[in-house]
């Protein structure tokens, strides 16, 4: 027999060798020196985030389009494919810094495209592993560049909320990354990551001094200012842990329901006690967490944007097992009042639940908005507006409890009214359109009355605010014992689910932009 090789065995001594520079990355010197600084590569990173050998890749031998970089740019830069992540399907995007900083070019632009109108289309959550230094030079420079490079595909930031996505700022973040985790559902930051729209180079040669990179992008800069991420973490390997958690709580797409498990061991134990954590003045402050987590399935409150607009919490968790989404009032930060962070955070919130078939459950106690001038320099009545605009578009079941205060259009704002499927109270609900004292004064505005007057009109005001007169003229559906609160909240899931669409909701916010 001839010991000449036949011509599949050269080809697949050729593919061999293809296949080792692919997946070589960057070589073994950067690898190295990543390893060295403590920082997972790009396929370490997909191997932490899905289960084991899921991965499909795509594109695996993309090189640059210019043949000057072709064989130095294996996978050109990010890497992508199909998955499985806790046994579901998703798209996964991951940058590779070690080839040319992850920037972006005319082949990895295909690359990550592909995947993505994939997922939209066949109803997969994508996720975007970020890392990079922005648009690839001199590729993007010229007219031929911004063709090639910006001009190639009108759908690349489209969102319409058809399938989840998820996002992680990890290290260097610019362009691409950066925008892509602005267009994601969740979005993730390692401490000590950047995320910006152009380098510190850049950016201090256009101010022409230099820049602080933590005042440019830094996490305290977006978890507590901008709001464009919703938690930080210390390592990758939370990061992706986090975005795990996160899609546990929402549907593959758009048009199934949210998955649910099996209720938590002990949920439900502390209800007996709650009232307690309730502070028998109106005017003292508490911490509604440590309500919502008795309400809600042991262990599963998951909150989003914890550090921005603090007088509001947003979060997912279980109730019997079932997704939902919580927005509630905390008095621990300005007693509750909502000021335009909150309001933009709970209406972001509201965008998702709807058009992911997340029903809501608000938990009510805020003296009104935070009023004066710098509300209004930030637009405030637009912003209420835009809120009360969205929690009368979403068509997910809505429930809302009212715990303590509610005053004036923050009653509508949260759930009152007709903008609830149903409204309940606890005793101690307290329904009016300003807080008593204040109501007070301006009837007596110009009069010389008296304390004893005033004192006499504070108290028939909160004696009318009380909630059996909202219950008396079926304002408001049940008054109930605080203890009774997860009972009541599961039966009006059970009632008010969506058994005519099989769950799905109508989604009319679905191209509301994730943020203005």
């Amino acid at each position: 027999m001839s010991e000449e090789k036949t011509d599949l065995e050269n080809r697949l001594e050729e593919y061999e060798v293809h296949l080792e520079k692919a997946l070589g990355m960057g070589g073994p010197a950067k690898l190295a020196k990543r390893k060295e600084q403590g920082q997972l590569n790009a396929r370490e990173r997909i191997d932490c985030l899905v289960d084991d050998g899921s991965f499909v890749e795509s594109g695996l031998f993309g090189t640059s389009s210019f043949a000057k970089d072709a064989d130095n740019t294996p996978g050109d830069g990010k890497l992508v494919g199909y998955a499985q992540l806790d046994g579901r399907d998703v798209g996964v995007v991951v940058n590779d810094f070690t080839v040319k900083g992850a920037s972006t070019s005319a082949t990895n632009s295909k690359k990550v495209g592909w995947i993505r109108r994939t997922g939209t289309e066949r109803g997969l959550p994508v996720i975007f592993i970020g890392e990079s230094t922005g648009a690839r030079l001199p590729d993007a420079m010229g007219s031929k560049g911004m063709g090639t490079m910006l001009g190639n595909d009108i759908h690349q930031f489209q969102r319409t909320r058809v399938t989840p996505w998820a996002a992680a700022a990890l290290g260097n973040s610019f362009g691409s990354s950066a925008w892509l985790a602005c267009c994601s559902d969740f979005v993730v930051m390692r401490k000590g990551s950047i995320m910006a729209v152009s380098s510190p180079k850049l950016v201090s040669e256009a101010l022409k001094r230099d820049v602080d990179l933590e005042e440019l992008g830094g996490w305290k800069l977006h978890a507590e200012t901008t709001g464009l991420i919703d938690r930080a973490v210390d390592t990758d390997e939370e990061a992706m842990e986090e975005i795990r958690k996160f899609l546990s709580y929402l549907p593959s797409h758009h048009k199934e329901a949210p998955p649910e498990v099996a209720v938590t061991a002990g949920s439900g134990e502390d209800m007996a006690d709650i009232g307690d954590v309730l502070p028998t003045r109106r005017t003292q402050v508490y911490d509604v967490k440590k309500i919502l987590q008795k309400v809600v399935d042991k262990d599963s409150f998951f909150e989003l944007k914890a550090r921005y607009g603090k007088p509001a919490v947003t979060a997912f968790a279980r109730m019997d097992g079932k997704s939902v989404g919580i927005i509630a009032n905390n008095p621990k930060f300005k007693g509750g009042s909502m000021d335009i962070n909150a309001i933009k955070k709970m209406i972001s919130f509201t965008v998702m639940c709807d058009s992911f078939n997340i029903p809501l459950i608000l938990l009510v106690d805020t003296p009104g908005f935070v009023i004066g001038i710098e509300g209004e320099k930030q637009k405030a009545p637009g912003k209420i507006m835009n809120f009360m605009q969205a929690l009368q578009m979403c068509t997910v079941p809505k429930l809302s409890v009212i715990m303590r205060k509610t005053y004036g259009q923050a009653y509508l704002n949260m759930g009152g009214g007709r903008n609830s499927d149903d409204v309940v109270a606890w005793p101690t609900a307290e329904i009016s359109f300003m807080d008593s004292h204040f109501a007070t004064e301006i009837v007596t505005w110009g009069q010389d009355a008296s304390e004893e007057t005033k004192q006499a009109i504070r108290e028939q005001m909160d004696k009318d605010s009380s909630a059996y007169g909202l219950a008396e003229i079926y304002g408001v559906q049940a008054v109930i014992s605080p203890a009774d609160t997860r009972r009541y909240l599961i039966q009006q899931l059970e009632i008010h689910q969506l058994r005519l669409s099989g769950g799905i909701g109508k989604h009319r916010m679905s191209a509301w932009p994730t943020t203005y």
